[in-house]
């Protein structure tokens, strides 16, 4: 008799064949949805690579910094000693413009800051998600240049992100450094350029400073 038994009862009823085709393009439209979600989450459009707004004052980093001679940290004064680098007060832009093109139409908006107290209205460019910690002077006393992250802003009429900022672009840095380290007196001027060999100078400064970046979520996320 035990032979005779078909095992009918561990077959799944007749009405599961509906479910498979539903089955198949969930299965499909998943993988479809994988692949876009990582294609949008990588683009310019989301690492916002090329974003470059229109500031309140058309402020040229390339007359600034490469005509006139002006250093990073003259406006940018806490990037050297702090996690942010800072925007700088109206009192600084009216060092000099108290008695240089003050009456330029497109200096109106300091003037009026300079007059009223209230701050300038700056668009945020390169914007990091809340969760994210990240110190500006870590990085330059470790010897990475503004240039490395910002491209060659001092020859910017308007700054634009050039660098996409995202959790991958960072580890590959903090995996492999050497490329991007210089000697810390050279970290502001974003026009020097290694006399050799950028990977081997880099790899002798790292063991010089025992720079030894952590890829540690707890040193970015905290």
């Amino acid at each position: 008799m035990a032979n005779d038994r078909s095992g009918s009862e561990f077959q799944f009823p007749k009405w599961t064949n509906a479910i498979r085709p539903l089955a198949t393009a969930a299965l499909l439209g998943g993988a479809v949805y994988t692949v876009v979600l990582i294609a949008y989450g990588l683009s310019p459009q989301t690492t916002n690579v090329g974003y470059a707004p229109e500031q309140p004052v058309p402020y040229s980093h390339a007359v600034h910094v490469s005509e006139l001679g002006l250093q990073c940290v003259y406006c940018h004064s806490t990037v050297e000693v702090a996690a942010q680098a800072s925007l700088p007060p109206t009192q600084t832009c009216m060092n000099c413009h108290n008695s240089v093109f003050r009456e330029k139409e497109s200096l109106a908006p300091v003037l009026a800051s300079y007059e009223t107290g209230l701050p300038i209205e700056w668009l945020r460019v390169h914007d990091l998600p809340d969760f994210v910690f990240f110190n500006h002077s870590a990085h330059l006393s470790a010897g990475v240049s503004c240039v490395s992250c910002h491209g060659r802003v001092d020859q910017m009429d308007v700054v634009a992100q050039v660098e996409p900022l995202s959790m991958k672009w960072c580890l590959d840095c903090h995996r492999d450094p050497d490329p991007n380290l210089r000697p810390r007196d050279k970290v502001t001027d974003l026009a020097w350029m290694p006399e050799g060999d950028a990977r081997e100078l880099g790899a002798t400064l790292r063991a010089q400073n025992d720079i030894q970046p952590s890829t540690s979520c707890s040193i970015c996320h905290r």
